[in-house]
């Protein structure tokens, strides 16, 4: 009589460890993936996790899409998520993880870029920000040549570098610099 409780208990105990491994697997924390924004145009700010793990948080995207409008027209894109983890590594290798980026532009209609090409110099008639998959930025206490460095060095697209603007233009097209 005595085997047939320590077979329960065994059994038990096996049900239990087996139920317990799989749940704390599953509650283990996934890493956050955050930025801290501040557009120079609209003077607004954003601070916002928009992916946890390898998921994206859709509400996040959507905030961050309407933050990075065309701030001459309103009109909003949906930007490519890969801009996004840019940014966020960019900040990291310049050893300013989760410090606020400058944004001088991120999505802009056909209207905006010809206003540009028509007002300034050095606006590509067909860039990556109209299709939402550019951004132009600074970052307070990083030197923009600093900042340029390390576009480069991450690979991730064309870097463009503007001095005497002091932004730097990252994109997630060809690699490619100017």
């Amino acid at each position: 009589m005595r085997v047939r409780p320590l077979r329960l208990i065994t059994f038990a105990l096996f049900l239990i460890l087996f139920r317990l491994a799989p749940a704390s697997a599953a509650e283990a924390p996934l890493r956050e993936y955050r930025l801290r924004l501040f557009h120079t145009h609209t003077n607004e700010r954003i601070d916002i996790v928009y992916r946890r793990g390898d998921a994206y948080v859709p509400e996040a995207v959507n905030r961050l899409d309407q933050f990075l409008r065309d701030h001459r027209t309103g009109d909003i894109r949906q930007l490519d998520e890969r801009l996004f983890d840019l940014l966020h590594d960019l900040a990291a290798f310049v050893g300013k993880a989760g410090a606020e980026i400058n944004i001088v532009c991120g999505y802009r209609t056909p209207w905006s870029n010809e206003f540009l090409r028509e007002t300034t110099s050095g606006v590509a008639a067909h860039s990556l920000h109209m299709e939402g998959e550019a951004i132009d930025i600074r970052m307070p206490g990083v030197a923009t040549a600093r900042l340029r460095d390390a576009a480069l060095a991450l690979q991730r697209g064309g870097v463009g570098y503007y001095p005497k603007s002091q932004f730097v233009h990252v994109d997630v097209g060809r690699i490619r610099r100017w």
